[in-house]
């Protein structure tokens, strides 16, 4: 649903154990990312009707593989069926993030992802020879180049404490494939690039940076994608965003304070919000290290209990919002 593989070595509990120690932690893998809204979401509604409450629009709840993966045969298929839309949603809340301190990160955009697969063919040979035009030397340039930009983008959020990661554009080797034998000059190199673009980025001067790179390492060098996603509107976190104003009226009556944010990653949200739907990511999780996808992750029980109360306010009061239709919406719906 949205949980990754472990290193079970790794971890000092068995990580499908759910184990709690003396503190109240609770080890597992989903404990904060991300059976754990999953659940909260659930019990939530469960008090609500157990309570008795009523709501003007209805409530769903989906459950979808292959997040971690995409979402391609998730919820990227999903909206495009007639069951997604019958659903008629105006809204969704979908995965946040835990926070090292007071404040509740609230996701409103997420940076766009590019995935890409950098060729480098060479000059193949035997590895006592100094040849011209390798593979070897057009990945060095590509890699050289990619790392002195990720530098500047380290600096930018180093120097300005109001930047979170969201806000800048982020550039990682992730795989090098090439070569069959150590004496052995290969002929191509294959560089993944796993890159996530700040919404602020000029896409166009982007592409054309990473074009001039190819074509300044070498002859040959070109860039196959794997993921080449354009922008997606933001969620408005403003008076003009009726959702926005229920959830803060919820989020202050619970003394919580947000701080409104890009997505680090990519979420199921960015479907949603293709389609025109506004999306949030909340988690109900502060004061606790991020471990999401880390050996040990664990999740407070005092901290897991708390978001289930946090979600019934949530959820209720968007429920009940009022004086909000959108275009070509035939009944109030969350």
């Amino acid at each position: 649903m949205d949980v990754v593989p472990v290193f079970e070595e790794k971890w000092t509990y068995k990580p499908f154990s759910a184990h709690i120690d003396d503190k109240g932690n609770i080890y597992a893998r989903g404990a904060q990312d991300m059976k754990c809204v999953g659940i909260q979401y659930l019990e939530a509604i469960r008090r609500l009707q157990f309570q008795s409450v009523t709501l003007r629009r209805t409530i769903h709840v989906s459950f979808v593989p292959d997040e971690e993966t995409g979402g391609v045969d998730g919820m990227k298929a999903f909206i495009k069926t007639n069951d997604f839309k019958n659903l008629n949603i105006g809204f969704a809340l979908d995965e946040g993030m835990a926070s090292p301190n007071n404040e509740y990160p609230v996701f409103y955009a997420e940076r766009v992802i590019w995935q890409m697969h950098i060729h480098c063919p060479g000059h193949p040979g035997h590895g006592s020879l100094l040849l011209e035009n390798t593979a070897g030397e057009k990945a060095s340039y590509i890699l050289n180049k990619l790392y002195e930009f990720r530098k500047e983008q380290q600096k930018k959020l180093k120097d300005n404490p109001n930047l979170t990661i969201g806000d800048v554009t982020t550039v990682n080797l992730t795989e090098v494939k090439g070569g069959v034998q150590a004496n052995v000059i290969p002929p191509e190199f294959i560089l993944t690039v796993d890159s996530r673009l700040a919404i602020t980025v000029d896409f166009k001067k982007w592409e054309e940076t990473l074009n001039t790179w190819c074509r300044d390492a070498g002859q040959g060098v070109y860039i196959e994608y794997e993921q080449k996603q354009s922008l997606i509107e933001p969620t408005k976190v403003d008076n003009s965003n009726p959702y926005w104003v229920a959830f803060k009226q919820a989020t202050d009556e619970l003394g919580l304070t947000l701080k409104p944010q890009v997505f680090t990653g990519g979420t199921d949200s960015r479907y949603i919000r293709a389609i025109g739907i506004p999306a949030f990511g909340f988690s109900p999780i502060n004061n606790t290290s991020i471990l999401a996808h880390e050996n040990d992750e664990f999740l407070n029980t005092a901290t897991f209990l708390k978001g289930i109360l946090y979600y019934e306010k949530i959820i209720e009061t968007i429920g009940n919002l009022t004086g909000y239709v959108k275009k070509n919406e035939k009944r109030l719906k969350m």
